[in-house]
């Protein structure tokens, strides 16, 4: 399981930050840091640790702490595709929907499609 997974699991509280430590393999205080550079730079910190630009694609951790609530509380079943439009057209999030759905699939809150092989 990715690290990102992880975080967005504990993000939508599926998982405590303490259980997202041990998942991760890493200690309490560790994973603190690691909750703060995403609290801090977004979704972006996870990737970028060397450039600590401002990214202006990035998404806060309060729309994504919202965008898993609103999903979990509301919306639990629909598709990425039509919560994404019911995001822009119900509640004002213009997000990508790439991001919305990496972000449901990463939560374990939606299966991710299955590739099929050639």
């Amino acid at each position: 399981m990715k690290l990102q997974d992880v975080i967005l699991k504990a993000i939508a509280k599926k998982i405590t930050w303490v259980d997202a430590a041990e998942i991760a393999g890493m200690s309490v205080r560790t994973m603190g840091r690691i909750r703060e550079k995403y609290e801090t730079f977004g979704y972006d910190g996870l990737y970028e640790q060397q450039h600590r630009k401002r990214h202006y694609h990035r998404v806060p951790l309060g729309t994504a702490e919202r965008v898993l609530a609103l999903y979990q509380e509301s919306y639990t079943g629909m598709s990425p595709r039509r919560f994404h439009q019911k995001l822009s057209s119900e509640h004002g999030l213009h997000l990508s929907y790439s991001w919305v759905q990496q972000a449901l699939e990463g939560a374990g809150l939606v299966a991710a499609p299955e590739h099929k092989a050639a």
